[in-house]
This record gives structure tokens, C-alpha cells and sequence, in this order.
């Protein structure tokens, strides 16, 4: 008798396995769709309060783009059935949101047609979406990338390199960090290099973390690594300090640097790592303040905004200003979506989104949209600790943590928590680079949460 009753727990058990993917997508289901509603109103609410009337076209533009998020979401019914439910919804809202004040700052500036940005972001949303339901197909099991460890880092590399090749960089860009394309596409290489490095730091550590953790000599409490350990950090901190002096780009250098130690923190556990780790970032941070002119004047501008002896009001404190006296104006719940003057700070709809959502939105609109970001990295961070292979785990960590350091630098750039950087609020800025990277980054992440459910207790390296 105790036979067959284990047997029917064995069965029961097997059903409810068997029902949990069903239960996650139907949860996705009801999330994404509260998350286009949220779109579609936010839309509305601009058209109402800076136009009066509605205008059909727009909202059945942002329709299609709908349509698209959840043909993401079938296309996870059918192979991908185990993907975490939060981080599409998530990442769908945030995307919904930025049009929505993209499209906004257009109708303050009359821009229509294809000169107007949201018009621009309509189409990069789409290719974004069409890119991760293409991630999610082809790519069946995300390990099969731990085998192309140093091909993804020598591309990654080349990528930084392309702004730098005659005839492809622009060369009126304030940051060498763009390339064109015969003059009518441009894009940001460094958006998918971020992508790229981040599976060679995954697969280089899970080779080398047991060097990286068993050996070194202990001072003051910690274990400090080798020399030979220490290279490849030195080198990785060399390559961010070359892209900040060349390419002029201080955002792309952190963050590089930044998810690198963070990867190495989780593969090793080591404490010393992150002291080194924030060592070289003052050092390297110090040493470009006094050689660079550049990196100097956005920490003058950080430190002296308000100082007229130091920064001019009218040219290198205007548009910092102008995002302040906004979020100022905002207050707790705002002016409203189209009550406020958020096109009177300069790239507004880039640079600047966080100031002009905190117009508009208020205080509490900001707190909601931290808060979805904060949500969407625990998520990653979560489907990066319930990994089963150390490849997994560190992929995952890292392009949530990348996603995270990019929301932290561009929200205390603008609210002068440290200085401003040139770098993409992710999901809300105008930027087709960086909307398909993020994007790409949520496929991965889709991925690998529905693998590391699926398989077994796998030790990679």
C-alpha cells in the first residue's frame, strides 16, 4: 500500500512540474498585458495634455509594438516555457514609458515624421523585439557561448576599435564612440561590446577561478591575489582608461571596468578584488582629471554647478541647470504627462529622460520606475544564483549588474549624486544602440532562467 501511495505522490508531484511552466507564462500574460496598458495610457495622457485631441496613428503604432511583445511571449510558450515571467513585462513598461516622453519632448519641439525621435525609437523598439525573439529561437542552450569565450572578447575588443577605422567615425561627435555607415546608419558599437565582453569575462573567470581564489598571501585579514591573477584586471583597467582618454567616452570606461570586478566578486568571493577593484578606479579617475580637459570639466561642473567663478551658467552649467529646476518643478507627483516644460533642458530625450519623467511624473514617478529597474535586477541576479553551472550564473550577474551600474550612473549624473557621464538611461533614452543591446541582454536572460530550471546540476570548467 505505501508503494502505491508514493507512487501517486510521484505522479502528483510530476503533474505540478509539468503545470509550473503553464502557471509562469500565464502569469507573464496578465504582466505584459497591465504593462501595455500602462504604455498606452501614458500616450494617451501626453496627446491629451500637450495636444487636446488623440491621434489614432500613434497608438496604433505602439498597437503593433504590442503585437510584437507578445509574439516574444508566444514564441516563450513554445520553447522557452521555464523563462523567469517578470523581466519581459518589466522591460516592456520601461520601453512603453520612454516613447511615451520621447514622444512628448517631439511634440514640444514640433518635430514630426522621421525627424521625430519617438519615430526613430518606434523603429528601433521593433527591431529590438524582432532581435530577442530571434535570440530567444536560435539560441536553444545558452552554454554553447562558453565555447566561444575568446572569440566573443576579440570581438568585443574590435567593436570598441570600429569608431577609430577612417571613414566609418563621426567626427563632429562630442565622444568617439559612434560609426556610420555610408552616412545614414548610425549606431554605438560599444552597446554590443558590453555584451560581447560580458560572456568572455563569464568564461575566462569560470577557467581561471580556482587560481583566482586558492592562492595569494593574506595581509591585514584579506588575501590579495598574485600578479599573475592580478594581469588581467590590470589590463581590463588599462583598456577602459585608453577608451575614456581616446574615444572620449568616461560612461563606456566605468562600465566596462565596473561589471568586470563585479563578475570577479561573484566568481571569487574575494573581498580584495572589490578593493582593488575601487583602488584602480580612484587611481585611474584621479589621473584623468588632471590630464584630461574633458574628464576634468565634468567633474568641475559636478563640484562647482552653481559657482559662477567656475562654471559658466549660459554655456557648461545650462543643461544640468535646466534638469534640476525640472526635477524641482516636478515634486512629489508632477506637472502631469504634457503639462510640463521638460524640452527646455537640453537632450531631454536622451541624456536627460530621468529629469523630464521626473517633471511629469513627480517624485513618485521616479520612485516607480527605480523601482521596476530594481526589480528587473533582482530578477537577473536571482536567475544568476539559481544557475546550475558557473557559466550561467556569472553571465547572468553580469549583465544585470550592467544594467544596474548604467541606471545608477545616469540617475546620480543627473541629480549630481557623482558626475554626469555619456552614457543611455536603459529602455527609457532615445537610442536605437542601445535599446537593441538592452533588449538582446533580455533575451539572454529569458535563456537562462528557462535553462538553469530545466537541467541538471552541471559544474562547467
Amino acid at each position: 500500500m505505501s508503494t502505491d501511495v508514493q507512487a501517486d505522490t510521484t505522479v502528483i508531484k510530476a503533474l505540478k512540474r509539468l503545470r509550473m511552466p503553464q502557471t509562469q507564462r500565464n502569469r507573464e500574460f496578465w504582466l505584459l498585458l497591465f504593462a501595455c496598458v500602462i504604455s498606452g495610457a501614458a500616450l494617451t495622457l501626453v496627446q491629451l495634455g500637450a495636444l487636446g485631441v488623440i491621434d489614432p496613428m500613434i497608438l496604433a503604432i505602439g498597437g503593433g509594438l504590442a503585437a510584437l511583445a507578445f509574439a516574444l511571449h508566444v514564441v516563450l510558450r513554445f520553447v522557452a516555457s521555464d523563462a523567469d515571467p517578470f523581466v519581459l513585462p518589466i522591460a516592456t513598461t520601461l520601453t512603453g514609458l520612454g516613447v511615451a516622453m520621447i514622444y512628448r519632448i517631439d511634440i514640444a519641439y514640433g518635430n514630426t515624421g522621421w525627424d521625430a525621435y519617438s519615430t526613430k525609437q518606434l523603429v528601433w523598439t521593433a527591431i529590438s523585439l524582432a532581435g530577442a525573439i530571434a535570440v530567444v529561437i536560435l539560441l536553444r542552450n545558452y552554454r554553447i557561448l562558453f565555447r566561444y569565450t575568446y572569440i566573443f572578447g576579440l570581438a568585443g575588443i574590435l567593436l570598441l576599435l570600429l569608431p577609430f577605422v577612417p571613414g566609418l567615425r563621426i567626427p563632429d561627435a562630442n565622444a568617439q564612440v559612434w560609426v556610420s555607415l555610408g552616412g545614414i546608419f548610425a549606431f554605438q558599437p560599444g552597446e554590443l561590446a558590453k555584451i560581447c565582453l560580458a560572456i568572455f569575462f563569464a568564461g575566462y573567470l569560470v577557467r581561471t577561478r580556482e587560481s583566482l581564489t586558492s592562492v595569494g598571501k593574506r595581509v591585514l585579514g584579506i588575501t590579495w591575489p598574485r600578479m599573475r591573477e592580478l594581469g588581467p584586471v590590470l589590463v581590463v583597467w588599462g583598456i577602459s582608461l585608453a577608451i575614456i582618454v581616446f574615444q572620449r567616452d568616461l560612461g563606456t570606461g566605468t562600465l566596462i571596468f565596473g561589471m568586470f570586478v563585479a563578475m570577479l566578486y561573484v566568481a571569487t568571493g574575494k573581498t580584495s578584488w572589490v578593493l582593488i577593484g575601487l583602488g584602480l578606479v580612484v587611481a585611474g579617475v584621479a589621473a584623468a582629471t588632471q590630464i584630461l580637459s574633458y574628464v576634468r570639466g565634468r567633474f568641475t561642473n559636478w563640484l562647482f554647478l552653481f559657482d559662477s567663478s567656475q562654471v559658466d551658467p549660459d554655456v557648461a552649467g545650462y543643461q544640468p541647470m535646466q534638469g534640476l529646476f525640472g526635477l524641482a518643478r516636478g515634486g512629489l507627483i508632477g506637472t502631469g504627462w504634457g503639462q510640463g516644460r521638460p524640452e527646455i533642458t537640453p537632450l531631454a530625450h536622451s541624456d536627460y529622460i530621468i529629469t523630464s519623467l521626473g517633471e511629469e511624473l513627480g517624485l513618485i514617478g521616479l520612485f516607480a520606475i527605480l523601482c521596476l529597474y530594481m526589480v528587473f535586477v533582482s530578477r537577473g541576479v536571482r536567475i544568476g544564483l539559481a544557475g546550475q553551472d558557473d557559466f550561467g550564473k556569472l553571465l547572468a550577474t553580469g549583465l544585470s549588474f550592467t544594467i544596474a551600474l548604467q541606471v545608477f550612473i545616469m540617475v546620480g549624473g543627473v541629480t549630481r549624486l557623482i558626475p554626469l557621464t555619456g552614457l543611455t538611461t536603459p529602455f527609457l533614452a532615445a537610442g536605437g544602440s542601445s535599446l537593441v543591446a538592452n533588449w538582446l541582454i533580455v533575451a539572454l536572460l529569458l535563456r537562462i532562467s528557462d535553462g538553469v530550471r530545466r537541467q541538471p546540476r552541471v559544474v562547467i570548467g
